[in-house]
């Protein structure tokens, strides 16, 4: 746990390092050359945006509507339990209208949490494995680690305006025109860099939150066989369901875009075939070796969520 914690530290140190050192190197070098400070500005005030109103924009997107108690007293009890144990206020609770079986939380603060699971995966899971995945969401809510995403996302934006503005308009307007294409050069591989930087720490989260969903008292199996569930339920799913989610697949508990592939691997777990991963196939998981080969290694590289056999792995070595 302490490790994900120091990996996530030193991933946001270095990455609002990398853009304050090329910031300082543009105000002193450069700073009569228009337009960088404007595309910072129109960057900060993108993110600014995104955190005021993206959870009104994940709503409409997932066609979230809020229940009470009356309404769904299951769901609400177990959330309710869960954000007592976790010790964060309690989060509102939404269901949203799409049959894709997943979960997700956002919100602009701990005390804006919001919890919503999708009308498929009430249907498909069972309450011990449900409550895991319930408790995977409350995590994300009380580690922040929205917020610390919204935050991050924000650097590869401004690397690639920095990168823009001085490959294409720096050196129409500086005699120096050779030094400003270099800025934007150094700039646009800053923002490959960083980019591939914000993923990772979105894949820390995930591991995050699903030691915190054991650390709330459920089983490694149930989270396990969860993942497994709905890994198959995304599979099942039609691309003109699975588009609809494209652009918040982030939020996800996983990728259902990668549902298919995950569902052929994790089947490989499941040796009674049963339909799902119970104590003794987690514990023959945990004592063998997960290597990736190289287009799997390149896709985990490229994916916010990490790679399904791995991730799974690291739930054998947790205890509840």
């Amino acid at each position: 746990m302490w490790s994900l914690q120091l990996r996530m530290w030193l991933l946001v140190t270095l990455l609002f390092g990398i853009i304050y050192a090329l910031m300082v190197v543009i105000g002193s070098s450069f700073l009569h050359v228009g337009g960088f400070s404007f595309y910072l500005i129109i960057s900060l005030a993108m993110m600014l945006v995104q955190y005021l109103l993206g959870p009104k924009i994940v709503e409409w997107s997932m066609h979230v509507k809020y229940i009470n108690r009356q309404e769904n007293p299951r769901l609400f009890a177990m959330v309710e339990s869960l954000a007592v144990r976790a010790n964060i206020p309690m989060p509102r609770i939404g269901i949203a209208q799409i049959d894709i079986p997943n979960a997700f939380a956002f919100g602009r603060s701990l005390r804006d949490g919001r919890v919503c699971v999708t009308a498929g995966i009430m249907k498909l899971l069972d309450d011990e494995e449900l409550k895991a995945v319930l408790g995977h969401e409350l995590s994300h809510l009380k580690n922040r680690d929205v917020l610390t995403i919204t935050l991050l996302s924000v650097i590869p934006m401004v690397m690639y305006h920095i990168a823009w503005q001085f490959l294409f308009y720096g050196r129409r307007r500086d005699s120096r025109g050779g030094n400003t294409v270099l800025i934007g050069l150094a700039a646009f591989i800053f923002y490959f860099i960083t980019n591939l930087l914000v993923l990772y720490a979105s894949r820390i989260r995930e591991y995050f939150a699903d030691r915190g969903s054991v650390a709330l008292g459920n089983q490694p199996k149930a989270l396990a066989s969860s993942l497994y569930k709905l890994a198959y339920g995304s599979a099942k799913m039609t691309p003109e369901a699975l588009k609809q989610t494209e652009g918040l697949k982030a939020f996800f508990i996983n990728d259902p875009s990668r549902g298919r592939k995950e569902v052929l691997e994790l089947s490989q777990l499941d040796l009674d075939k049963n339909g799902i991963i119970d104590s003794s196939e987690l514990d023959l998981l945990r004592k063998s070796n997960i290597r990736l080969n190289l287009g799997g290694r390149m896709m985990e590289l490229l994916s916010t969520h990490p790679n399904m056999l791995k991730r799974i792995k690291k739930l054998s070595e947790y205890r509840a």
